[in-house]
């Protein structure tokens, strides 16, 4: 008769028998090797000889941290070791639990004359049949309370016909639904508010089936899940409404649900065990008081089998009442089942008489999100990709879902308070919206983003961007976005060229964007503009109320104009200037300029860098024409050498013209232009990803003056070769004359790894960045390596359009600020500035 042995997937095994049992001939036929930690194995690794017993301590400390590793990496893990007495057992449960993991055993009980038999046929072992007798007599005492050892389970074979005919299956952990992907509705702490459930469920799409005028279930016509964070009941006015909903969704199949501490409590009152009659079970053994007593015998057997947390769409997703830290996804032990419950306390209590919780969420760095509720909050908040949605509906609050995966959240507000909470929802303990906080920026971080998912800020980047953040920047109420850094072209093969139209436009096509706008690139400095329409406006928005509305900023957050009266003179122009646009952008606006000219931000770096080269080359090189001129009037052979100088003179020459077309006269204001481009974000809106660029320029346009500059663009449809070929004209045209060169952009935000934006530079412009002569080493710089640049500039996108996005949606400033200070740790990477 064949005996199926159902063992846990991730678990520890532990093989019991005397030595000669089989089990070493067991784990082969029914494990990987991999899987098995064989004590006689140890034992030679340990002393080159697996029947020394002198050596079976060290052998055994192997055999755990070998165990003890791999359990700790979710693999299962079978001991092959006699195991027949109990002190050696403990020590192997003890290493499960304390790895979180199950652990069963497989008893193999063979005669005692068979595993004589069998080690009198092995010369290795030179231990007599009084060791097996000794090991059978352990054996049978053991027999009677290994069950009560702490194994889940104690499968035992009696008999080599019944060890050879068994099968070994691996059973799923009740909280492995990784096979599950969604798409998910995941519904945040219900406490028996029946009607805000069923609103809820209705705006989110869900179909509720009726029976006698009561829900009793629902499904979704798109296929959806529900996934419900547990606290279904007390507190509220009807748990048996909700139970019955909820208790028919899961029946059905159309919804899964994890247990709170308030089912935990309610089951155990049900089953009659002692509780404390409080917070809100009173509500619900009351209401259920009225109910028919097959349905309370229901939901007693529903509420006894819920599970501490469920792992979804391919562990990607995990669900738990009070959150779970990464490495108890998957697990199972007590301490997990209580984490899930309650969350990590810290044993004190508060002013209120609360446990209070440590914030798990701040520190958790685990690929997946982990959704959860427990502790209500008055507004949802992404932490380190995790989420509570516990909003307080039972406390006049509102109940949240989270739609999975578009992360969208949707809510709905209670029918009125139900119940009068103990501490206030914004009360101790809840975070200040216009506070910043080191531990905001420092360490090793992860940053959220909606367009390009979790970005990692290392510590040394946060370190130096804090040094920089807290020095030189504006005021953080006001530094809304950093812009991301720009990638230029692939590396064209063109003679003569270094970067060329030809390979942008190509780049694009390839990633499936069919049009493109191309922006002249005007020759100035970064720069961003934060500005309200009135003082009281910015006050209202951004929180500063210091009479001023607004700031221009450099593209590292510093302050364009160190001079607080020329930054109000600009700021004043600019929001006059802006008014014709006001009523489509409402009572503020994120631009994305260029201010010029160059010198008025650059004038130190043209004059010590590259004014001193010019001047140098002019000094020198005309000299060394001269001389090596005269030489070869001489009849010295210097040729070569004259040559060089010679082209190395108009290099220079060319050098000087370039950076020169890029400085003007500038006192104040007078001289200075700003060329906004892209609007970034407006009051409600981030039109940096709703509007095609032709919108944002079309705009601008109404609002060109003296002090707002047009920037010149054409768009280029890639698939008409004319249409490729009049902008490149452009380009030639644009470049010749002494412009920089342009920008290319798809012509409407296109989320993913397409670059936002490709800078093409002209080739005498290229001589301010390589060097007057890099024309002569063009073949050595074709090797230049983008792939750094490429990366860092899609991050920085992400984090800014995340900034963008958290300013529009009202977010407090600690969490715009987040993305915003990621951008800047992230410039501190190494990458070629030349790029």
């Amino acid at each position: 008769m064949t005996v199926e042995v159902n063992v846990p997937e991730l678990s520890l095994v532990v093989l019991v028998g005397v030595s000669g049992s089989g089990k070493s001939t067991f784990a082969a036929r029914h494990f990987a090797p991999t899987e098995v930690i064989s004590s006689d194995f140890c034992r030679g690794l340990v002393a080159d000889d697996e029947n020394d017993q002198s050596a079976s301590g060290d052998a055994f400390d192997v055999l755990r941290y070998i165990a003890g590793t791999r359990l700790r990496r979710g693999l299962l893990t079978v001991v092959d070791a006699t195991s027949v007495q109990r002190a050696d057992r403990r020590s192997l449960i003890e290493l499960a639990r304390s790895h979180d993991v199950l652990v069963d055993a497989i008893v193999l009980d063979v005669p005692e004359e068979v595993a004589v038999r069998r080690n009198a046929a092995r010369p290795e072992r030179d231990f007599g049949p009084h060791v097996i007798v000794r090991q059978r007599k352990d054996l049978r005492k053991s027999m009677s309370g290994l069950a009560k050892e702490g194994f889940r389970r104690v499968h035992v074979l009696r008999g080599v016909a019944e060890i050879d005919a068994a099968t070994v299956t691996r059973e799923p952990a009740w909280t492995d639904r990784r096979h599950l992907t969604g798409p998910f509705d995941i519904i945040g702490d219900v406490h028996g508010c029946r009607a805000e459930l069923e609103t809820l469920l209705g705006t989110l799409g869900w179909e509720i089936e009726r029976a006698g005028g009561r829900a009793v279930g629902a499904r979704h016509p798109e296929g959806r899940t529900a996934v419900f964070v547990g606290d279904l009941v007390d507190r509220g006015p009807d748990t048996p409404g909700v139970l019955r909903l909820v208790m028919g969704m899961v029946a059905a199949g159309t919804a899964l649900c994890v247990s709170g501490n308030h089912e935990q409590k309610l089951s155990r009152a049900l089953a009659g065990r002692k509780v404390k009659v409080a917070h809100g079970l009173e509500e619900s053994l009351a209401q259920l008081g009225g109910e028919p007593p097959e349905f309370v015998a229901e939901v007693r057997r529903f509420t006894d089998g819920l599970i501490s947390h469920y792992q979804l769409d391919g562990g990607r997703l995990v669900v738990a009442h009070a959150g779970l830290k990464e490495p108890y996804h998957g697990r199972a032990s007590g301490r997990v089942r209580s984490f899930a419950l309650y969350g990590d306390t810290t044993g004190e209590t508060d002013e209120y008489g609360l446990p209070v919780r440590y914030p798990w969420a701040e520190e958790y760095r685990g690929r997946a999100m982990v959704v959860y509720g427990h502790t209500p909050v008055p507004k949802t908040e992404w932490v380190n990709n995790t989420i509570c949605l516990d909003t307080g509906c039972v406390f006049g609050g509102r109940l949240t879902a989270l739609r999975y995966p578009s992360r969208e959240l949707v809510s709905v507000p209670a029918e009125r308070v139900w119940y009068e909470p103990v501490r206030p929802l914004d009360g101790p303990g809840r975070r200040d919206p216009g506070v910043l906080a080191i531990g905001d920026v420092t360490g090793t971080r992860y940053v959220e983003s909606r367009y390009g998912g979790r970005i990692k800020i290392f510590e040394e980047n946060s370190a130096a961007a804090l040094e920089v953040m807290s020095r030189f920047a504006v005021d953080p109420r006001r530094l809304v976005y950093l812009p991301p850094t720009m990638a230029p072209g692939e590396t064209s093969a063109m003679d003569g060229y270094l970067e060329h139209p030809d390979e942008v436009f190509a780049e694009f096509q390839v990633a499936g964007v069919g049009e493109v706008v191309c922006e002249e690139k005007h020759m100035g400095s970064r720069a961003i503009a934060v500005l309200a329409r009135t003082p009281q406006a910015a006050a209202a928005r951004f929180g500063v109320d210091d009479g001023g509305a607004g700031v221009v900023y450099t593209r590292t957050g510093r302050p364009f104009f160190a001079d607080p009266a020329l930054m109000d003179e600009l700021v004043t122009r600019l929001r006059a200037d802006l008014a014709p646009l006001w009523e489509t952008l409402g009572d503020w606006v994120v631009l994305d300029c260029e201010l010029l000219p160059w010198s008025a931000k650059a004038g130190g770096l043209i004059r010590e860098q590259y004014a001193s080269v010019g001047a140098a080359a002019g000094a020198a090189l005309p000299e060394a024409v001269a001389a090596l001129t005269a030489a070869a009037g001489r009849g010295l052979d210097v040729d070569t050498s004259l040559d060089r100088a010679r082209r190395r003179h108009a290099n220079a020459a060319l050098f000087r013209d370039a950076y020169a077309r890029y400085c003007g006269p500038v006192d104040g204001l007078s001289g200075v232009r700003l060329a906004p481009f892209h609007i970034l974000a407006c009051e409600g809106r981030v039109p940096a990803v709703e509007e095609p660029h032709a919108w944002h320029l079309a705009l601008l346009a109404r609002a060109e003056s003296e002090l707002i500059a047009p920037t010149r663009h054409m768009v280029v449809d890639l698939a008409a070769e004319e249409s490729r070929a009049a902008a490149t004209r452009w380009w030639t045209e644009l470049t010749e004359a002494g412009g920089e060169g342009m920008v290319v952009k798809p012509a409407s935000f296109t989320p993913g790894r397409v670059q936002p934006g490709v800078k093409v530079r002209g080739r005498e412009y290229l001589r301010i960045v390589y060097g007057p002569d890099y024309t002569e080493s063009l073949d050595l710089l074709r090797g230049r390596f983008l792939g750094r640049k490429r990366s860092l500039a899609l991050r920085e996108h992400a984090l800014g359009l995340e900034a963008l996005h958290r300013l529009a949606e009202g977010e407090p400033l600690w969490r715009v600020h987040e993305p915003v200070f990621a951008v800047l740790a992230l410039e501190t990477e190494p990458v070629d500035p030349r790029l």
